[in-house]
């Protein structure tokens, strides 16, 4: 039997290992922060109508440009955006993929303030270029002052802000992303793929980009838009920088039915961001509750809690297991994370948890 180590594989990938979530077929799957809440009838109606229509000309290649679907992206995202400063991918993964082959490479650096969203240093890696990884306070927050001397130490040509940050939940102030815009001349990449669960009252970071042509603003359709299947991540930047990211893109990387599909979801853009208020309950209520059963819930304005105080996380997530649920052990000590599901899910998983002795 052939072997991974028998193959001519890059040296730099040697050791490596692929990105994974446990998958298991367990009646609550909490782990990797989907929306569990299913499409909406009338909207699954326009998508699969939208579907059919596309499937009659899918003998053609797509439009490469993604029109329609940028112009959709940049009427939901607002901020007086225009198609011309928006590109997207399949999954957000893609799109930063996409900024790191641009930008990125061999003898190159990314940056990002661990813990965050394990992706950025598999995908810098994946595009030959080095990762550096900076560091947080203890309650994982940044300062401005804090944040810029590390990038401005590290000299990156990519920075990965995530905000709000997985898998931590932690908020991420607008004063500290400008702060780490002026310490370097790279690309900064502020990731929102979880912008739609902070409060409402929450200025994002699209309204940093006037005037700066090195910011990058990603966000996704997995989330708040419960359509992690599909497979759609999208960006906004200046015009210019959107057009670096054609220079590295496939030819017709983005499906007609992809185009399509999503397109459709964004017409009812209200009616698939009302699931997102019931979310944020479920989160408040899990962060509540883990925390009269004497854990440490982290402060979150994600779709999940990030909470502390496991006093054996492999044993408790196994318990877990057991008891039909699936959570995420994302590698700190003593914690886990839990994705805030519907109502039912919610419910069962903390009766589960407080059936199990594993506080620290």
């Amino acid at each position: 039997m052939t072997s991974l180590d028998d193959l001519p594989l890059r040296s730099d990938l040697r050791g490596q290992k692929p990105y994974g979530a446990p998958q298991a077929p367990l009646p609550v799957a909490l782990n990797v922060n989907e929306n569990t809440h299913p499409v909406p009838g009338e909207v699954a109606d326009d998508i699969l109508d939208s579907i059919s229509l596309a499937l009659r000309d899918v003998n053609r290649y797509p439009d490469r440009e993604f029109t329609e679907l940028r112009e959709g992206f940049a009427e939901y995202l607002g901020h007086g955006l225009t198609r011309d400063q928006i590109w997207a991918a399949n999954g957000s993964n893609e799109v930063l993929q996409h900024v790191l082959q641009a930008f990125a490479g061999p003898g190159r650096t990314a940056f990002g303030f661990g813990p965050t969203y394990s992706m950025y240093p598999l995908l810098t890696r994946g595009t030959g270029a080095a990762w550096v990884a900076g560091t947080r306070a203890h309650d994982y927050t940044l300062t401005p002052a804090g944040a810029a001397q590390q990038v401005a130490d590290a000299a990156p040509d990519v920075v990965f802000l995530c905000a709000p940050n997985n898998p931590t939940g932690t908020p991420l102030g607008l004063d500290v992303i400008a702060a780490v815009y002026d310490a370097t001349d790279g690309i900064v990449v502020v990731d929102e793929a979880y912008f739609e669960f902070a409060p409402r009252d929450e200025r994002s970071a699209l309204t940093l980009l006037p005037g700066r042509e090195r910011l990058v603003v990603s966000r996704t359709m997995s989330k708040a838009f419960a359509f992690a299947g599909a497979r759609v991540g999208y960006l906004a930047a200046d015009p210019a920088l959107i057009d670096a990211l054609r220079l590295v893109r496939l030819p017709y990387h983005l499906s007609a039915l992809t185009q399509a599909a999503a397109s459709a979801a964004l017409r009812h853009a209200p009616v698939m961001l009302g699931m997102v208020d019931e979310i944020v309950a479920q989160r408040d209520r899990l962060a509540a509750t883990l925390d009269a059963l004497g854990y440490e819930p982290h402060e979150s304005w994600t779709n999940f809690v990030l909470f502390g105080g496991v006093g054996d996380p492999a044993e408790t997530w196994q318990q877990l297991y057991d008891r039909g649920i699936l959570i995420r052990d994302v590698g700190i000590p003593h914690h886990l994370r839990v994705t805030a599901g519907t109502e039912d899910e919610t419910t069962a998983f903390l009766e589960a948890l407080a059936s199990i002795d594993s506080a620290a």
